[in-house]
């Protein structure tokens, strides 16, 4: 078996992380893995009741992404698998994957955030439809934030009690996961909350 990323053989060793239960991801060797910062970053706001964002979007993030996404490279997705069982393991609530614009996923070819899921076999529900083809990555601060709706849900909600946690892979001016929550709270729901891999770390 090799490492994912810079496709050097993994040896497959017992090592103490083993014995403890608290081994990495094994698809990516440690040295490269370990070039994601963890920064567990947590907060809220007006609209998402939690954020939690699990890595920092360095160097390593971005060409991580470059691969999966736009290079195609779905293998990738098991990378970070036990990094989101670990936040994303209460079966009391409903996990949302943030959605393609169904042209945006017929030339992509996959959405990333469904594989992801179904990488760290993570059940999900697709609750919620993009209203628009335009692509955050590729707008500015103040057009992310001039956006009106993105998103409409589009079956039917199981749960207005339950919590709801949206699944995305970058936090970068939270727009995105805003409209999804406002979308999912205008149908009753409570409260949502919100899982990122990545997020820019903010300069002090």
């Amino acid at each position: 078996m090799t490492c994912l990323i810079c496709d050097k053989p993994l040896h497959d060793q017992p090592t103490w992380q083993h014995f403890l239960g608290i081994q990495k991801d094994t698809s990516a060797c440690p040295i490269c893995f370990e070039k994601f910062e963890r920064i567990d970053c947590i907060e809220q706001d007006d609209v998402l009741d939690s954020v939690h964002s699990l890595y920092a979007y360095n160097e390593a993030a971005r060409e991580y992404l470059h691969q999966f996404k736009f290079m195609q490279d779905v293998a990738l997705a098991q990378i970070f698998a036990s990094s989101l069982r670990s936040v994303l393991n209460n079966s009391k609530k409903i996990i949302v994957p943030i959605p393609m614009h169904p042209i945006n996923k017929i030339r992509r070819t996959f959405s990333q955030v469904d594989a992801l899921l179904e990488a760290a076999n993570i059940p999900y529900q697709s609750l919620l439809g993009k209203t628009t083809e335009s692509v955050m990555g590729e707008k500015s601060r103040s057009e992310r934030l001039a956006m009106t709706e993105l998103f409409q849900v589009t079956a039917d909600i199981p749960s207005n009690e339950a919590v709801y946690v949206l699944v995305d892979d970058i936090y970068t001016t939270g727009t995105t996961l805003r409209h999804a929550a406002r979308a999912l709270k205008q149908r009753g729901i409570h409260r949502v909350e919100a899982v990122t891999l990545f997020r820019p770390i903010r300069e002090k």
